[in-house]
């Protein structure tokens, strides 16, 4: 479930980076340069056209997967704090380790029939 609403989110935005990027600006005619505008009921752009409903559209798309994402990646990952964590660190006793150096040979004993040994 998670993966596939990363990649419907990824597609959001790439869709609404296009879409966005389609649409002419504001003062996109010639006569808006030139400090006229047009007197219309819905102002200088006319009326919303399909591509700015679009974008709308993906843009609401882009906040509920993108909320979506932050609700199951707080259940997924963040089932406990760092704080917990480090309690539970402390409050198990480490195992003994080995030290870094090794131990020194054991003693030699005498074995008896053995003539390499100078005993006597």
């Amino acid at each position: 479930m998670y993966t596939v609403l990363i990649v419907i989110h990824v597609l959001i935005c790439f869709l609404m980076i296009g879409a966005i990027l389609l649409q002419s600006g504001k003062g996109a005619e010639i006569g808006a340069s030139f400090g006229g505008s047009s007197q219309t009921v819905f102002g200088s752009r006319g009326p919303a056209n399909f591509l700015s409903k679009f974008t709308v559209v993906v843009a609401a798309v882009f906040m509920l997967t993108a909320l979506s994402l932050a609700m199951l990646a707080k259940e997924r990952t963040f089932s406990s704090t760092v704080i917990d964590l480090k309690k539970k660190e402390t409050s198990q006793p480490t195992p003994e380790t080995s030290p870094a150096t090794p131990a020194p040979p054991a003693a030699e004993s005498h074995v008896p029939g053995d003539s390499s040994s100078s005993g006597h």
